[in-house]
């Protein structure tokens, strides 16, 4: 099979298509067939260098954390899933590559695709749909009559986590450029702030939640909006050591997330604010769930640009650029359903 490979980490790597032996599913996989992946910043970290520390992927290695297709087959203990089902999935960690005509994926990873949406639609959702359910439903636990600030709403994660904190019934600011200003009060945004005008930590207060994806000066700006008792939820970082004993990190790279957090934790405690760090793992079982809001229309995919296999470099530059409004697709079968 073909796939795109990156033979070293760096900043300015490019993978390379090249031949790939076939996987062959363990008792507990599901052989997929992929007909589209989504692209997130989370690639371009990986291939930069960036996450070495914590997910040590030795080159080289196929990419990729985002895949919708059919299933080809299925191991001697799958029950779920059978030849010829449309899935969706967010490959575990250690086992991502969906940058790929063919992967394998843990049974309890993958999720039956939502059936009003197409392959490229679908791929689009799997890493930021986890990641926004995680940080509303299980960390923050956000409940209706709460207000929640949402910062970059017409990103990936941003344009999900606008809806699905609307149908729990959250008041949602947001942030972003009066260019996508539309778009996101489309999705249900009840206040939107133009970043490069108004200075959110000035118009807002007594918010429960914030959702960070940005940088360090952003979130150290977001305690300024939070009430006492409210939580700062973080997916750009600093990990914190909650997140280094979760993920069993050594000792070393203990301490290490430990120090790099000190600062925020500290200026969180003195607010009497909760500061976190998420970041999400694979789950097939909530991937169930957030399809039926996807069916019923609770939440639509927001899809910026589709590629074809071939250009998965120049959709990888495009991602890079931080411009995109909500996800860039690629697509291996030409636009499908």
């Amino acid at each position: 099979m073909k796939g795109y490979i990156l033979d070293r980490y760096g900043k300015e790597q490019t993978l390379h298509l090249g031949d790939l032996p076939d996987p062959v599913p363990s008792a507990d996989e599901v052989l997929v067939e992929i007909h589209a992946n989504g692209l997130n910043q989370l690639d371009g970290k990986i291939r930069d260098g960036a996450f070495k520390p914590i997910l040590p992927y030795k080159p080289p290695f196929v990419l990729g954390h985002d895949l919708a297709g059919v299933v080809l087959s299925v191991g001697t203990k799958v029950r779920r899933f059978k030849a010829g089902d449309a899935v969706y999935a967010r490959p575990r960690d250690g086992k991502i590559g969906t940058f790929a005509e063919r992967i394998a994926v843990n049974e309890a990873d993958l999720a039956h695709k939502p059936a009003n949406l197409s392959m490229e639609d679908a791929a689009s959702l799997p890493l930021v749909a986890l990641t926004v359910w995680q940080v509303l439903v299980e960390q923050a636990q956000l409940k209706a009559g709460q207000k929640i600030l949402i910062h970059a709403g017409s990103g990936g994660v941003g344009t999900i986590a606008i809806q699905l904190a609307k149908h729990l019934g959250a008041t949602v600011a947001t942030t972003t450029s009066a260019a996508n200003a539309d778009l996101v009060r489309s999705l249900g945004a009840d206040l939107v702030i133009d970043y490069r005008t108004q200075d959110f930590s000035a118009l807002l207060s007594g918010y429960d939640v914030v959702l960070n994806s940005l940088d360090a000066k952003t979130l150290e700006a977001s305690l300024k909006v939070l009430k006492p008792g409210g939580q700062l939820i973080s997916i750009s970082g600093p990990p914190d050591p909650a997140f280094a004993r979760a993920q069993r990190l050594n000792g070393v790279l203990r301490l290490v997330l430990r120090l790099i957090s000190a600062g925020i934790r500290r200026k969180a405690r003195r607010v009497g604010v909760d500061y976190s760090f998420l970041f999400m793992r694979a789950d097939g079982r909530q991937l169930g769930e957030i399809a039926k809001l996807i069916e019923d229309g609770t939440i639509r995919p927001v899809v910026d640009r589709i590629f074809p296999f071939s250009a998965l470099n120049e959709a990888m530059a495009y991602v890079d650029g931080g411009r995109a409004k909500g996800k860039v697709v690629v697509s291996l079968k030409g636009t499908d359903g």
